[in-house]
């Protein structure tokens, strides 16, 4: 795939996210189809245009035909990332219903990016363009990390087409720290480390990267291939999260360094009536891969609780 972010022998624009080179890309590329053959085969693949560029989207679906017709899910993978990062739930998810995963233009992955989609009325305006682009009018979104931030965001922005949102360890709701910049910062570093230290390294970090080799590789590779180009998002208000009405299921991790857990629990029902927080031990920012068949099922249970209601 050309990276048309920018016209040959232009500078790359510094407000959007761009692959070092091709040879690079490739590279990443061929990590993430690794790791995407550790979850469920897409069905099909799609390009859909949006004002920011275009957004590539993998389709799964139920082996039952009568599940054709359920509502679907959209994933919405973390900074850094692309949908690969869902292997761990694409098989469970959609074994109940149609599955969409979005890879975010602005995040490595096979989007091509074109204009800033950062401020936060930009990106739901992404959002609602790339599920109308896929004609869909009503989904479940579920959302990791930088994606919780944006499908909390879209609940706050544009929640007509939103059957439910969930956010695994989301941003969003406090502004993000030193500590989880140095957590990160400290795994990338755990990751060049002996083979034999890594499970050692991954229990205290709480860090799956490390004991999963596809995963490594795909986040070694797309830190070298892909330069982010955008702020950390800033957390919604108190006004703009009791705006919400969409129901709502909040899952973090016990040790998670980008939010305060028991905080939260409190909080976001609070704000948000009907909402739902859960707290995970064994885990940190990852719960959808640390706890994967507690968090798929989980997941399933409140939207099909949703739908019921509904």
């Amino acid at each position: 795939m050309p990276d048309t972010t920018t016209r040959p022998g232009s500078r790359p624009r510094r407000d959007v996210g761009r692959y070092v080179n091709d040879t690079l890309r490739d590279r990443y590329f061929a990590a993430c189809d690794a790791l995407y053959a550790l979850g469920a085969p897409a069905r099909s693949e799609a390009d859909v245009e949006t004002s920011f560029g275009t957004t590539h989207v993998y389709r799964y679906g139920p082996a039952d035909p009568a599940a054709e017709s359920r509502t679907p899910v959209v994933l919405i993978h973390g900074a850094g990332s692309c949908s690969a990062m869902w292997y761990p739930n694409t098989p469970a998810l959609s074994a109940e219903r149609p599955v969409y995963a979005l890879d975010t233009p602005g995040d490595a992955g096979r989007s091509i990016h074109r204009e800033p989609m950062w401020q936060p009325e930009r990106a739901a305006q992404w959002l609602d363009e790339a599920l109308d682009a896929l004609g869909l009018d009503r989904v479940h979104l579920v959302g990791s990390s930088y994606g919780g931030w944006l499908v909390l965001n879209q609940a706050h922005r544009r929640p007509g087409r939103l059957a439910s949102v969930t956010l695994l360890d989301p941003g969003g709701l406090e502004k993000v720290g030193l500590r989880f910049f140095a957590w990160i910062f400290i795994s990338l570093f755990a990751s060049f480390a002996p083979k034999a230290l890594r499970p050692r390294l991954a229990k205290w970090l709480e860090q799956p990267v490390l004991v999963v080799p596809e995963l490594r590789a795909m986040v070694h590779a797309g830190a070298r291939a892909f330069r982010i180009r955008r702020p950390a998002p800033l957390p919604l208000s108190e006004e703009a999260l009791r705006s919400i009405t969409t129901p709502l299921y909040l899952v973090m991790g016990k040790r998670s360094l980008l939010v305060h857990p028991q905080r939260q629990r409190e909080r976001v029902p609070r704000l948000i009536p009907g909402a739902r927080a859960e707290i995970l031990t064994g885990t940190g920012h990852g719960p959808q891969i640390d706890h994967a068949t507690l968090v798929n099922t989980r997941i399933l249970g409140f939207i099909q609780e949703t739908d019921a209601a509904a």
